[in-house]
């Protein structure tokens, strides 16, 4: 298949760029591996959204014939920046492409602690997913903990379906929340939303400068300890939905060698103000490029969009929304930075790596990543190091070598195609 921009995500980001690029007449190809458009942001499709903005852009995208939707399709190999291997329902094909544009979110980051591994502990954006898409979550007791804005977010979808939402646990202490709630006035959109919310969860405890210290249960959680407001307290609940924020999802990017920035926190894409990558005609939008919300998302994937097409005049319409949001997300990092108690909540036999059952104590025997993989098989699991590579840059500081290939779990068929592929171009 060959088309002239790839777009990689159909979430907020993905499709914002497409609605720029595709007023250039060139033909635009999403892939996604979920089954429908909206990300993680408007997760379950675009077409269903609250948001006005989700249903106007999934409108005029699906009327135009020179978009192309690929879903429940996902990058299992970049042969090089112009050539992706993808695998959908088990076959496996290859995409030229003449420029691509990276909107690939972000991902959760979990944190370990005793107890974590227990059936019902889950992701806080994990369990909004999972619910949305069905998971019974009606009449359950749920606590939401961990930090960020997420948590408000995923406590009202819970109640929305039938959750029964007994506390919100918010790491971050009353200073930092009160300076980013006031910081809100530059945002009135952000500040209705607040709103909005504290009429959802007015029924719900909320406590700032408190967090999980284990989750309690033999075979499935049934109540958390937890530190609140200095003191520790014992909370039952049916399910525990724990989530310390978002960090960028690099891992294409990483592998067609794009410039990525480490500083302050998480590695993410390097971008110019076109969003241009390090790598020739591959752009990067959205969460990959740093953590700012679905606003920033929309405002980086349309100047993508537009830079792609070679529409500069119009992308520069759009810096000043950019900077707007991008101060917004350097005031959430600022507001939810973790504190340093929760490099310490893991006991010696807590595993921090689930898929090799590696422990808390394994770990310590070594000083830095490559050595705790050589030896524990640390990050060599069906995640790749997702989980417990975030895990051990917080634990450890630790840098997680760059992911492998492929990037996903993939079948013989598409790996022989990609051999066919590499032979191709090596000649």
């Amino acid at each position: 298949m060959k088309t002239d921009i790839l777009i990689v995500g159909a979430g907020p980001a993905g499709l914002a760029a497409a609605d720029s690029a595709s007023a250039s007449g060139a033909m635009i190809d999403i892939i996604d591996d979920n089954f429908t458009s909206g990300g993680q942001i408007w997760r379950g499709g675009a077409a269903v959204q609250q948001d006005p903005r989700a249903r106007e852009l999934w409108q005029k995208l699906s009327a135009k014939n020179n978009v192309r939707f690929h879903f429940k399709t996902r990058v299992v190999h970049a042969v090089s920046p112009r050539q992706v291997l993808i695998e959908s329902a088990g076959t496996s094909s290859i995409i030229e492409t003449e420029k691509m544009i990276l909107a690939t979110g972000a991902r959760e980051l979990l944190l370990p602690f005793p107890g974590w591994t227990l059936p019902g502990v889950m992701g806080a954006g994990g369990l909004q997913a999972l619910s949305k898409n069905g998971f019974p979550v009606e009449g359950k007791r749920v606590i939401v903990a961990g930090s960020g804005p997420l948590l408000l977010a995923v406590a009202a979808s819970l109640i929305a379906r039938g959750a029964i939402v007994t506390h919100i646990l918010e790491q971050a202490k009353l200073p930092q929340m009160a300076r980013f709630a006031l910081s809100l006035l530059a945002t009135p959109g952000k500040l209705k939303q607040a709103w909005q919310l504290q009429k959802i969860l007015r029924e719900v405890k909320y406590f700032s400068d408190s967090y999980i210290r284990a989750a309690l249960g033999v075979n499935q959680v049934t109540g958390v300890r937890a530190q609140i407001n200095g003191r520790e307290q014992l909370l039952e609940c049916d399910y525990l939905a724990c989530g310390y924020g978002l960090i960028p999802n690099i891992d294409l990017a990483s592998s067609i060698a794009c410039t990525l920035d480490e500083a302050g926190g998480y590695a993410k894409v390097r971008v110019d103000q076109w969003q241009h990558s390090s790598v020739a005609q591959v752009y990067s939008a959205g969460e990959s490029t740093g953590i700012g919300g679905v606003d920033l998302a929309l405002a980086e994937g349309a100047i993508a969009g537009w830079a792609a097409t070679e529409r500069h005049d119009m992308a520069e319409k759009l810096f000043a929304e950019r900077r707007r949001w991008q101060a917004f997300g350097r005031r959430l990092a600022t507001a939810f930075v973790l504190r340093p108690e929760l490099q310490l909540l893991c006991a010696p036999d807590t595993l921090v790596c689930r898929c090799e059952d590696v422990s808390f104590a394994q770990l310590q025997a070594h000083d830095n990543w490559r050595s705790a993989k050589l030896h524990t098989r640390c990050g060599m699991g069906a995640c790749q190091g997702r989980i417990c590579g975030a895990a051990s840059h917080v634990l450890f500081n630790w840098e997680k070598d760059a992911g492998r290939l492929p990037f996903s779990n993939a079948s013989i068929a598409s790996l022989c195609s990609l051999s066919a592929a590499e032979d191709t171009a090596n000649h």
